[in-house]
């Protein structure tokens, strides 16, 4: 079990980082349904539920830090009897590939999926093709919090399964300890023939007449 629980925490922490990286640069669609020039405006088909607005620019020498988020005016005009589209703004952080960096500004709640004239506008001079950039984010972001979660439990399960064994241990003899002899109980035959080699003896030296001895032996073989 010990071995098996830190395979598994070796994998979820392996596996941890190229899913956030991948999380970050491949399965983030953040462009899915299209951009608008900063100023400038356009037509999106944009489906109904959330969608991502993210400020998208280049910039020169990489995009090491934060992109700094200029001030901007975003419009979403919905088609005819539509009602107009939720806007929130929720600032996200920034990711950045080479020269290409983005991070998204607001969130808009689409109550009907169609075509919605955008318009953008705002002070963008210092930026390189700033656009305003319509999508979403990775579906898999719940892998991290998976990872996360199943290398919790495989310490979990380490900690346990060495806890256990320090319990189960058996308890380690001294060097030249001894066990001690167990006692010998002698049975009641066992008793009564020392009787009779008594018996043999004190007889054999004249302690005991034959008839001292005969008399004897019958009380003691009548116990048998």
């Amino acid at each position: 079990m010990t071995r098996a629980a830190v395979f598994v925490m070796a994998v979820s922490l392996i596996g941890f980082v190229p899913v956030l990286a991948l999380n970050a640069f491949v399965f983030d669609d953040f462009d899915a349904y299209g951009e608008v020039p900063v100023p400038g405006a356009s037509s999106l088909e944009l489906p109904q539920g959330e969608v991502d607005v993210s400020f998208h620019t280049l910039v020169i020498g990489g995009g090491n830090g934060g992109l700094p988020i200029p001030q901007m005016s975003i419009g979403i005009v919905p088609p005819d009897g539509v009602p107009d589209p939720v806007l929130t703004e929720d600032v996200g952080t920034t990711t950045s590939v080479n020269n290409d960096s983005r991070i998204r500004v607001w969130v808009a709640q689409i109550p009907v999926a169609g075509t919605y004239e955008v318009t953008a506008d705002g002070n963008v001079g210092p930026y390189l093709n700033p656009t305003l950039a319509f999508g979403h984010g990775t579906r898999y972001g719940y892998l991290p919090f998976l990872l996360g979660a199943v290398f919790g439990l495989a310490l979990l399960a380490l900690v346990t399964a060495r806890v256990w064994a320090a319990r189960t241990r058996p308890a380690v003899v001294p060097r030249g300890y001894a066990a001690p002899a167990a006692t010998y109980v002698p049975t009641d035959q066992g008793v009564r023939l020392e009787q009779l080699s008594t018996l043999a003896r004190l007889h054999d030296s004249g302690a005991l007449t034959d008839a001292e001895f005969a008399a004897e032996k019958k009380r003691v073989l009548d116990g048998l």
